[in-house]
């Protein structure tokens, strides 16, 4: 049985409807929504923007981005989720990081070494935030916060960030409004 399935027989158990059940159902995309035409991702794609999440959340006592295969999240929520405009943004985007790779090391952002890639997009990251200072309401959206958002979502998200980066309680017991923290303990999934 797979999960649509199951749903499905929940909210009949149940014996009412879920609010929007429909679409929670199929996924995100609107039907009539339009996508770049021919959009995929190549397991070379992938592999990049793996790259990519784990110069962003790279490992360190915990596993990192690639571990929680944020590339293949990246894939689906690009295809599935974005708008036409974001879709072109985000491959837009994948190209431009491989050419500012290239002009600023001599070769693509695959073979660059971690610390020549996090040079890279540590420069980006101050690009989106001058952007983001400066952007209107009608601006397009900068290629590199869609792909930190997606990194940061697809990884604390994951059974790997949200067990392991973060705290998790698999069955929590009641409510505590307060609970003692001490500097360096992780947040709570």
């Amino acid at each position: 049985m797979n999960r649509r399935d199951a749903l499905g027989r929940v909210a009949l158990l149940f014996g009412g409807t879920i609010v929007g059940g429909a679409a929670f159902l199929e996924g995100c995309r609107q039907p009539d929504a339009k996508s770049v035409a021919g959009l995929s991702f190549s397991t070379d794609d992938i592999a990049f923007l793996d790259e990519l999440a784990e110069t962003i959340i790279p490992t360190t006592n915990t596993p990192g981005a690639k571990a929680a295969k944020v590339g293949a999240f990246m894939q689906v929520m690009v295809t599935d989720c974005y708008e036409e405009k974001d879709q072109k943004i985000f491959l837009e985007g994948m190209k431009t990081i491989d050419e500012a790779c290239q002009k600023s090391h001599g070769h693509a952002f695959m073979k660059a070494t971690p610390e020549q890639r996090h040079t890279l997009l540590s420069g980006i990251d101050k690009e989106l935030k001058e952007y983001n200072t400066k952007k209107k309401k009608e601006d397009p959206n900068h290629y590199f916060g869609l792909m930190k958002q997606l990194t940061l979502l697809g990884y604390f998200t994951s059974e790997i960030g949200a067990t392991q980066a973060l705290r998790y309680v698999a069955v929590p017991g009641r409510f505590e409004g307060c609970v003692p923290y001490k500097k360096g303990d992780r947040a709570w999934a």
